[in-house]
């Protein structure tokens, strides 16, 4: 059997497995925006459309044909600033994830630690979320963008009282500060102690509905928690942090 004929009977099938192969991409780089559920319904929609003129069903083909133009238009209206923000990081080269070396990560960490140590020193609060395999995309735009490499005096001067930025969260992705004041969900726990206040419940919010590691400073009581998956760590110090945070990235393969 020739090669030509080899390939025109694997031809569907390399076409299905590219499609998919873009399919998945697309969707985990959109995976934390309110675009998400859209994408997914539109794979859906690309998918049919395909199956569809493989059977030769010219009257679904052309519904679907209609329907798809229009929701282009419609994705591109609604949904442009998680576009917008999806060509930047594609021109970052992050769309298929990013990784630092093991020198680069712990230097991060250490400024963060030690961000943290001098706030809680100087009964400064504070509320850092570090991305981890959730990407925090929705967030991101709900604060302002500053995509600065990571530094402790930074951190301090962003978190410093009557800094336009000081109130709501700060986001750091791919070791880089990218966003600060931004709002995180609140969590609806009615059993979490009144002794916490916003930040904690934020921190809580945030990490029930992502894998980000969160870091929290109590400017009333001095101390420093890190929540993780809806587990809250009390009373660290700044080597305590900088462990748990290693463990968190050694469990999960970072």
């Amino acid at each position: 059997m020739s090669f030509s004929v080899l390939l025109y009977a694997w031809k569907p099938l390399i076409e299905i497995a590219l499609l998919w192969l873009v399919i998945y991409h697309i969707l985990l780089f959109f995976e934390g925006t309110r675009a998400l559920q859209v994408l997914r319904g539109i794979t859906i929609v690309l998918l049919a459309f395909f199956i569809f003129q493989r059977l030769n069903l010219e009257v679904l083909d052309w519904l679907l044909t209609k329907l798809f133009g229009i929701s282009i238009i419609a994705m591109l209206v609604i949904f442009h600033p998680e576009i917008r923000q999806g060509l930047a990081r594609l021109g970052q080269r992050h769309l298929f994830g990013t990784s630092l070396r093991q020198e680069e990560l712990d230097f991060i960490l250490k400024e963060i630690c030690k961000a943290a140590d001098n706030l809680s020193r100087n009964k400064i609060g504070a509320l850092i979320a570090i991305e981890n395999k959730d990407p925090l995309a929705g967030y991101v735009e709900s604060g302002v963008g500053i995509d600065s490499r990571t530094s402790a005096e930074l951190l301090e001067a962003i978190f410093t009282p009557n800094n336009p930025l000081h109130d709501g969260g700060l986001i750091i992705q791919h070791g880089r500060i990218i966003a600060a004041g931004c709002l995180f969900p609140i969590t609806p726990n009615q059993e979490l102690s009144r002794i916490f206040g916003t930040r904690h419940r934020a921190a809580l919010g945030l990490s029930e509905e992502t894998d980000a590691i969160i870091i929290i400073v109590s400017e009333e009581r001095q101390d420093i928690s890190l929540v993780y998956r809806g587990k809250l760590n009390k009373d660290l110090g700044p080597e305590g942090l900088f462990t748990r945070i290693k463990e968190i990235m050694a469990a999960k393969g970072n």
